[in-house]
């Protein structure tokens, strides 16, 4: 573990060189006995500040955000009522300002010198960061050495984005406590940043000084749409011949075909990959972050296509990361670019226990019900009930040999046929080319492969990158109630006679 970063260090190192203001009163009186006085006075003189939180404003990268950072030298950095109330009174500045919020949690926990009251304490700060988040206005969390107890359990637990410190413990229960409870030492390597990297907990684990850094680029996309986004020109659309099904499912199978992180790479900026469901799982089949395709902001999920293996199909944990990208870009009121690429979601018994059926059901419902606008594009293979979950939307772009069935052609000839020679055939007659799904109404436009995309990827995806700054920035200007019916009615009326 480094040298702990104090409060003022640290923002002293995140904000733009003498800009921070404080924001802070004094403390208000909790009455503390004798006993605590004299603790809360040796904590001033040994920190040098008058309570565990400081609170203030500052530039970053030339932006103006809010701040709350824990002073860990001031009794562990414990909150008690008159550090809560600190918090609270700037985190409802904040919002009332609409200034993005950075929290920086250093923290044992609740001051147990003031008890149940400083406990419930955590209700009011929870209660001041929801109605922040409901305000559609970032709130970024960086997590200390140590962050433990009721800090972890309430703000530092809420971040539309969450970084940790290298090397930094993070737990719900302290291990000495742990190990006074249960006397025996709580095991190593679990309450540590990285293990919750590694089980979809944090999203990222860096040191200080890149703070700014990730911070910048992700308030670049999560203000992009109040800083205002410019127009992106209709790059129009190709002619595209007809080809048999047969041979765009064998093109699309390429494993050099590029996927959704060379999309990335090549068309977007800005780009701050997020990991896991935030909620213990996650999945490498899916990709979740935030991105900018020029201009225009947006939330996107996508199925990777180098991280789906047959030993490891696309299983519920990413669908249900899927779900924590709907979330954010319903609270932050971005768009959402779904990417379709995958040949099947996961067919085990783990999958059935861990509620396949379901996640794909509330991918659904979610997608189709969502406030914000929404993006998908048929990248590659798009296969079953996992392309199925990410596919409603406002606008549907698809790769010229992109294609989706509710089975591999394999599957759907040994159903049909009771054998799998007869796939070329059965597919040619299910329509899951690009050119039928458009003529269908499932697909609004077809980005063209010139022979194939795996060999011109560079070109193939400035191509689609062009059509995604022209389409996000289109349903950014659209009405939202005329929005939300077209895409209601879409798919009301699909399949019928128009």
């Amino acid at each position: 573990m480094a040298d702990r970063y104090t409060a003022h260090r640290l923002l002293e190192g995140a904000l733009d060189a003498g800009t921070f203001r404080s924001w802070d009163t004094a403390p208000v009186d909790v009455r503390p006995d004798p006993a605590y006085a004299a603790d809360l006075a040796a904590a001033r003189e040994r920190s040098g500040c008058d309570e565990a939180v400081i609170t203030g404003e500052g530039l970053l990268r030339g932006r103006r955000v809010a701040v709350v950072a824990c002073e860990f030298t001031f009794l562990a950095g414990s909150i008690g009522v008159a550090a809560a109330e600190r918090l609270v009174t700037a985190v409802e500045r904040a919002t009332a300002e609409g200034l993005p919020l950075l929290a920086a949690p250093a923290s044992g926990g609740t001051r147990m010198q003031e008890g149940t009251t400083a406990f419930l304490a955590m209700v009011k700060i929870s209660a001041a960061i929801a109605r922040h988040k409901s305000a559609g206005l970032p709130y970024l969390v960086y997590l200390r050495h140590p962050t433990t107890g009721g800090v972890l359990a309430s703000w530092g637990s809420q971040g539309h984005v969450t970084v940790a410190e290298p090397g930094a413990l993070i737990g719900f229960l302290g291990p000495r406590v742990y190990e006074a409870l249960y006397d025996r030492p709580f095991p190593e390597g679990v309450q540590t940043a990285e293990n919750l990297r590694r089980n979809g907990l944090v999203d990222a684990v860096l040191a200080p000084e890149h703070l700014p850094a990730i911070a910048d680029r992700a308030l670049n996309v999560l203000l992009a749409r109040t800083e205002g986004v410019p127009d992106a020109p209709d790059p129009g659309e190709e002619d595209i011949p007809e080809i048999p099904a047969w041979e765009s499912i064998t093109r699309s199978r390429r494993p050099d075909r590029p996927g959704v992180r060379r999309l990335l790479r090549l068309a977007a900026t800005d780009v701050v990959p997020l990991n896991g469901t935030g909620e213990g799982e996650a999945d490498p089949g899916l990709l979740l972050a935030l991105a900018r395709f020029g201009g225009a902001p947006c939330v996107l999920l996508g199925q990777d296509r180098t991280g789906q293996t047959t030993e490891h199909p696309l299983g519920p944990a990413a669908l249900r990361e899927a779900r924590r990208g709907m979330r954010l870009a319903r609270d932050l009121r971005l768009p959402l670019v779904t990417v379709i690429d995958t040949p099947g979601a996961a067919l085990s018994k783990d999958a059935e226990e861990r509620g396949m059926a379901g996640q794909i059901a509330r991918c659904l419902t979610e997608l189709v019900t969502l406030e914000a606008p929404t993006l998908a594009v048929l990248l590659g293979q798009g296969t079953g009930g996992g392309a199925l979950a990410l596919a409603p939307a406002d606008r549907v772009v698809c790769a010229q040999h992109a294609w989706l069935s509710p089975l591999p052609p394999e599957g759907a000839s040994a159903i049909v046929h009771r054998t799998v020679d007869r796939a070329a055939e059965l597919a040619e007659r299910q329509g899951v080319r690009s050119v039928e799904l458009r003529r269908n109404g499932i697909v609004d436009r077809i980005v063209a492969e010139h022979g194939d995309a795996a060999d011109e990827p560079e070109a193939f995806c400035a191509r689609m990158g062009a059509v995604l700054r022209h389409e996000l920035g289109a349903l950014l200007r659209a009405d939202p109630d005329a929005r939300m019916a077209r895409r209601y009615d879409r798919y009301r009326r699909l399949g019928l006679p128009r």
